[in-house]
């Protein structure tokens, strides 16, 4: 039997703000948009929701699913061209701002994006390092290379 609908349901509405926030902040391919993107998450989690046993927070177990998911189509689709649009020139702005940071963060290449997002949506030292299989010291220092080297790069534009 499929997994009890309304629990997912339940775990869903609890937690769209972040799948959303995780999806529309993922520079991807321009045949992907946030709603794609989302409806791949949801997918995935409908697949793996017999599997959270409860070891890590909800909160952090559909984080996990929602990045994984879009790290690996990241992966899959990173050869093909993206379709040509024409340039726009908008001024500079917030978002702009926020464009640029999120790919600084794509530049440090997996795992150090992976736990710069998550220290982002306000995830600890202690549950990155669950989520990540990795120890809290390394966590830390890969933090702390990381905010260096997006520091040193955005500083040099």
């Amino acid at each position: 039997m499929a997994p009890n609908e309304q629990l997912f349901k339940e775990l869903i509405y609890r937690h769209r703000d972040l799948i959303w926030s995780v999806c529309s902040n993922y520079r991807f391919s321009a045949a992907w948009e946030t709603e794609d993107l989302f409806h791949e998450v949801l997918c995935t989690l409908w697949r793996d929701f017999g599997s959270f046993d409860g070891r890590s927070s909800e909160r952090t177990w559909v984080w996990r699913v929602a990045n994984n998911t879009i790290v690996s189509l990241k992966r899959r689709y990173a050869n093909q061209p993206a379709p040509a649009s024409p340039p726009v020139a908008e001024p500079a702005s917030q978002a702009d701002d926020s464009t640029a940071l999120l790919q600084l963060v794509d530049s440090l290449g997996e795992p150090d994006s992976q736990i710069v997002r998550a220290s982002m949506y306000g995830f600890g030292y202690a549950e990155i390092a669950r989520m990540t299989g990795l120890t809290v010291a390394a966590v830390s220092m890969r933090l702390t290379r990381a905010r260096r080297k997006i520091k040193k790069i955005y500083e040099k534009q």
